[in-house]
């Protein structure tokens, strides 16, 4: 098989050496690079994604082996978030509701994208957009995607939009994407810490598996290498060098890359120099790179459920384009977002800057609490989480205290995200989402320091006083 590029090639989003640390406490620090952060060579025992019958409860005589692995994904992922729902926090109605610090999405502009959706030019009914469209979606919506990839991306050239097509979300694009380019079985690469429902993205419907490692003993082909960049959980950008260094290994061992740059407009910090894939001068391999974006992130409507896919492929667009019957969009939203992408006086002038500066002021109130704390953590200036270091709470330093941390954070009314569902090697690390109104930031946070200082107790206080919120936070 083949080796992973040589200078001591670590995932440069999990690389947390001098240059990138900042809040560790000296205890933590020194012997983090080693902890937290997995080499990709290194081998491991085993492999996700692959829906292993040993783990599948088979007590349903109802459903086939594959509705059996389906059914065992939302029995074991969503227990957290299936409990979130039936108990949804709410200012007025439920006040002692679970608080959601857990999932990534960005809940500070719904002002701002209200009022944006509700102006007249999106309102619009015509018999096209009631009719089946072209299944890589219309192309007046493709032109739009290419011209504002073109733009926020900083590509050298024009994209085109024959390279286009659009999903209903993220998602649909990874299970479409590993679906085409895999056969069962075979496996993605992918740098660790990572988002953890990638694993089911590629699994559910295609059983393709991820690979964290390089393998050569394990009978699997790896097939694709899979960036994603601002990274989840840590937050961290591949620099041009990085990108490219990735970029020339795959031609080498001829594997197709997907870049996931949900996060490129959720980029806070001035300082954090973004540079998309896109805006690459020449990729070294066009037809095994392929490009994903969505607005569930950058412009929070995780609901509207809208996401593109561009590449040069025209075999991979195609047979992306067939499976989006059944991952498509309706003409109505797809109008909807074509409206939107084309107005850049507005992304430019009002959304972007406000969306960034109420992210920061999120990222700052949430940063200053866990310092409050003595907590260590990861201080980055992209996407929606903040990645805490809580293993001085585990005295046995396992994976089943993490999880047992999590429940009682979740019984204290307040959903966070284990670092063990990142497949983070070292137990003890969690995701704090940030991206939310400071009333429910302010009590999160109270919940997390109840739970951390043994005094679980439900904290029901509806809105923090004047003071409590970060002093720039804007509504």
């Amino acid at each position: 098989m083949f080796t992973l590029p040589q200078k001591d090639f670590r995932a440069p989003t999990t690389c947390l050496g001098p240059t990138c640390m900042q809040d560790l406490g000296s205890s933590h620090g020194e012997d983090l690079e080693g902890e937290c952060s997995r080499k990709l060579d290194q081998k491991l025992p085993e492999l996700r994604g692959v829906g292993d019958p040993a783990m599948i409860s088979s007590d349903t005589s109802y459903l086939s082996s594959r509705g059996r692995m389906i059914k065992w994904f939302w029995d074991s992922a969503e227990e957290g978030y299936r409990t979130y729902h039936m108990d949804e926090y709410d200012e007025d109605k439920n006040p002692s509701g679970i608080i959601n610090l857990g999932t990534s999405e960005n809940k500070l502009c719904f002002d701002l994208l209200s009022w944006r959706l509700s102006q007249r030019d999106m309102q619009r009914v015509e018999p096209s957009l009631l009719q089946y469209a072209d299944w890589r979606g219309h192309l007046f919506l493709r032109e739009e995607v290419a011209k504002f990839l073109s733009f926020y991306c900083k590509s050298p050239v024009p994209l085109r939009p024959e390279n286009v097509v659009v999903l209903n979300g993220g998602a649909s694009l990874f299970s479409a994407l590993a679906t085409v380019l895999c056969e069962a079985g075979e496996a993605f690469l992918i740098p660790t810490p990572y988002y953890g429902a990638i694993t089911q993205h590629v699994c559910l419907y295609g059983n393709i598996r991820l690979a964290y490692v390089y393998l050569d003993s394990e009978g699997v082909k790896v097939k694709g290498l899979i960036l994603i960049s601002p990274q989840n959980p840590l937050g961290d950008v591949y620099s041009p060098e990085e990108l490219q260094e990735y970029l020339v290994f795959a031609k080498r061992h001829r594997l197709h890359v997907i870049v996931d740059e949900v996060y490129m407009l959720s980029v806070f910090e001035k300082s954090v120099g973004y540079r998309s894939v896109l805006s690459l001068e020449r990729l070294p391999d066009p037809q095994r790179t392929h490009v994903m974006w969505a607005t569930s992130k950058d412009f929070g409507m995780s609901g509207l459920r809208f996401g593109t896919l561009y590449t040069e492929n025209q075999d991979v667009a195609t047979a992306v384009a067939s499976l989006c019957r059944y991952h498509g969009l309706s003409g109505l939203v797809q109008y909807q977002m074509a409206q939107l992408l084309r107005d850049r006086d507005w992304i430019n002038q009002v959304y972007l800057p406000e969306n960034h500066a109420r992210l920061k002021a999120a990222h700052t109130y949430v940063s200053e609490e866990l310092r409050a704390l003595g907590i260590p953590f990861l201080s980055r200036g992209a996407g929606f989480f903040i990645w805490v270091d809580l293993r001085k709470y585990l005295p046995k330093g396992t994976f089943e205290e993490e999880m047992l941390l999590w429940r009682r954070f979740l019984d204290n009314k307040v959903l966070l995200s284990f670092g063990k569902a990142f497949e983070c090697k070292e137990p003890g690390w969690f995701r704090f989402v940030f991206s939310d109104q400071v009333h429910r930031l302010c009590l999160g946070m109270q919940r997390v320091q109840q739970v951390l200082a043994g005094k679980s107790q439900v904290a029901e206080d509806p809105r923090p006083s004047q003071s409590q919120e970060p002093s720039d936070q804007r509504r």
